[in-house]
């Protein structure tokens, strides 16, 4: 039985743990791109308190692939420092580094998300047909250089993600953003070998994969983030997402992050505990390929129960280290594993003797009153 203690090895990184911190927007950048103390905060609390591995929010991988002007980016030679820190203070903490690249296409020039008003372009945003996102300004159909150009930004993006220290790096063709845009024939109507079938559909993706593994160095994995299903009558579905995982396994992709949405306001989400693990047991069966578990994930024994079932090989949570940083060390509690606490010496104090104590506690309720 897969424990979700154990370590697991992709593309030669080794993760202490099948618990990731998954990508969260924040909206905290300056307008050049940069990290803030707001993401070494962030990131390196839940860092230290135990996961195998903590990825930053989408980096943009150009100024106009940004969700909005406050979005991460990595598009620039002045990005590399400032995210060499982040990666490093992660890894200092024991969590693998990891990175998401994208590029927002025709959900690109908005407002932070708590924001509610109206759209207000800040920028021209781009995508595979000049198709609007519900009541989100209507994009411009991207040339077949414009197109070609992403690859080069996610390869030069990527190189300058390994110089700043990140083991894992995530292309992000998920949530209704470019990628997703060019696989989903409900925002892809092109007529040339960018759109039209599967192949042409795929091809973007395919093309910025194989040339993003192949300007990685050995010891560094890359993963795919994909949407398995638009949940939209017509779009794109669970049976094509395994389709193009092989294709990615035969690429050289070492894990696919299996979401799913956000491409079209149309949506009927069946949301409810873990309602995207089936289709990341789909891709992980009928690709043959890792895959890692997203989606109202919450609790020890439903985060351990889909390791043990083999529907995934690694879960990510998001808004439950939101709720409780220390979601590890309390599944640790929960589960009856303490002798997997990885806890940091300045914490030992207060977690070390959890062994020898007898409590339980819901993740996220207080905590008890420790001697001394």
């Amino acid at each position: 039985m897969t424990d979700l203690f154990s370590p697991l090895t992709l593309g030669g990184v080794t993760f202490r743990n099948r618990i990731g911190v998954s990508p969260m927007c924040q909206y905290c950048a300056g307008e050049d791109g940069l990290p803030t103390d707001w993401h070494l905060a962030h990131l390196v609390s839940r860092a230290v308190c135990g996961p195998g591995m903590v990825m930053t929010e989408a980096a943009a991988i150009s100024p106009e692939g940004r969700i909005s002007a406050h979005d991460l980016g990595i598009w620039s030679e002045a990005h590399v420092g400032p995210h060499a820190r982040l990666a490093a203070a992660i890894a200092h903490a024991g969590s693998v580094p990891a990175i998401q690249l994208a590029h927002a296409g025709r959900k690109a020039s908005r407002l932070p998300a708590w924001d509610s008003g109206p759209a207000v372009p800040g920028w021209e945003a781009l995508a595979p047909s000049p198709l609007a996102f519900g009541h989100y300004a209507v994009p411009r159909a991207m040339t077949e250089a414009e197109v070609a150009q992403v690859i080069a930004d996610m390869v030069a993006a990527a190189r300058r993600a390994v110089r700043a220290g990140y083991r894992l790096i995530e292309v992000h063709a998920a949530h209704g953003y470019l990628l997703h845009q060019f696989l989903s024939p409900l925002s892809n109507r092109r007529k040339d070998s960018w759109g039209g079938d599967f192949e042409g559909r795929t091809r973007l993706l395919r093309e910025a994969v194989a040339a993003v593994r192949a300007a990685l160095p050995a010891g560094v994995a890359l993963g795919v983030r994909i949407s398995h299903t638009d949940w939209v009558e017509g779009g794109w579905t669970t049976e094509e997402s395994v389709e193009l995982s092989r294709r990615l396994r035969a690429l050289g992709v070492d894990v696919v992050d299996v979401s799913s949405g956000g491409l079209d306001p149309a949506q009927r989400i069946p949301l409810g505990p873990g309602y995207q693990v089936p289709g990341a047991a789909a891709v992980r069966a009928g690709a043959g390929l890792p895959v890692m578990a997203v989606g109202l994930i919450t609790e020890p024994a439903q985060a351990q129960a889909i390791l043990a079932e083999g529907k995934a090989d690694m879960v990510l949570l998001a808004r439950a280290f939101l709720r409780d940083p220390y979601w590890v060390l309390n599944a640790a509690v929960a589960l009856g594993r303490t002798e997997a606490l990885s806890v940091p010496p300045q914490y030992e104090r207060g977690w070390g003797s959890l062994g020898k104590m007898s409590i339980a506690r819901p993740v996220g309720a207080p905590m008890p009153a420790l001697p001394g």
